[in-house]
């Protein structure tokens, strides 16, 4: 398919999802809400080339937790709603972007102005009070994206809220291959790459893999920077695991759910199954 009709079909796709946040959400169920955004964004990896495999899933929380992951590209964030939808901490930047800025602030994205220093006793405040009351939360703790072939030092600021709201943080570890099995570092949106240049190089490469790998919780405990490190080396092992190709234990394509038929029209083909090893069936 050429390049510019597949940008056309992801661009359709995007203001298709302003419409359905804009006309169902606001009465629609929590579940409902949840259920269009995966499918959503399970359609949004396909027209971007990605299949999503996810590992150890019955490790996964579904409330309450502060889930942190390692960063490499803008699609990170599609690729975890597609896993779990779950809100994020952000950049405030991304807030301006077109349309994607919109659906972000639409679903319940936290915006932070890294450079303001008082912004992060804010944030701190929202994402404490928001654990607490059993909403899961998603940060990067890196801080900025990387190739993805190893972890950037860890920030310890924002553990301070799962520490303070007495949450368990679940660790994620993403990783990107290609269609040869070789990790790939296509998707990273790195060093002076716009963000234009980035779609350009996912959309015209091969078909990649997005690999999940849902880490064992941790406790809060009562230090941000040991929990820091703590979910850092769980990653870090987790990267290792699936670098090495032994992270296949409970690897399942993330399958269509069960859906009304005002979801259904969302995805026109079936996301294919693969077997415990993470190959296609």
């Amino acid at each position: 398919m050429k390049l510019a009709l597949r940008k056309a079909r992801l661009v359709a796709h995007l203001l298709h999802g302003m419409w359905i946040v804009a006309t169902r959400f606001p009465k629609a169920s929590a579940h409902v809400r949840h259920t269009l955004n995966r499918e959503w964004s399970l359609k949004m990896l396909r027209l971007c080339g990605m299949r999503l495999v996810v590992h150890n899933d019955s490790a996964r929380l579904d409330r309450g937790a502060l889930v942190v992951a390692n960063h490499i590209s803008w699609i990170d964030i599609y690729v975890i709603n597609a896993w779990r939808p779950t809100p994020f901490v952000s950049k405030a930047e991304i807030r301006q972007w077109p349309v994607v800025g919109w659906l972000a602030q639409q679903l319940d994205t936290v915006f932070i102005q890294r450079e303001k220093r008082s912004d992060a006793k804010r944030i701190m405040h929202e994402l404490s009070d928001r654990l607490g009351a059993g909403d899961l939360m998603c940060v990067f703790p890196e801080g900025t994206t990387s190739n993805g072939l190893a972890l950037l030092p860890f920030h310890a600021n924002m553990f301070q809220a799962a520490v303070s709201a007495s949450a368990a943080v679940q660790p994620l570890c993403i990783m990107y291959e290609d269609a040869q099995g070789r990790q790939s570092t296509a998707p990273a949106y790195i060093d002076d790459l716009s963000l234009a240049d980035s779609l350009n190089l996912l959309l015209s490469g091969g078909p990649l893999t997005a690999h999940i790998y849902v880490c064992a919780p941790l406790a809060p405990g009562a230090d941000r920077r040991t929990l820091a490190a703590e979910a850092e080396g769980v990653i870090a092992a987790a990267l290792q695991a699936m670098q090495s190709g032994t992270a296949t234990t409970g690897a399942v394509m993330a399958e269509r759910a069960a859906t009304s038929a005002a979801v259904a029209t969302l995805i026109e083909e079936p996301v294919d199954q693969v077997d415990q090893s993470g190959r296609s069936a």
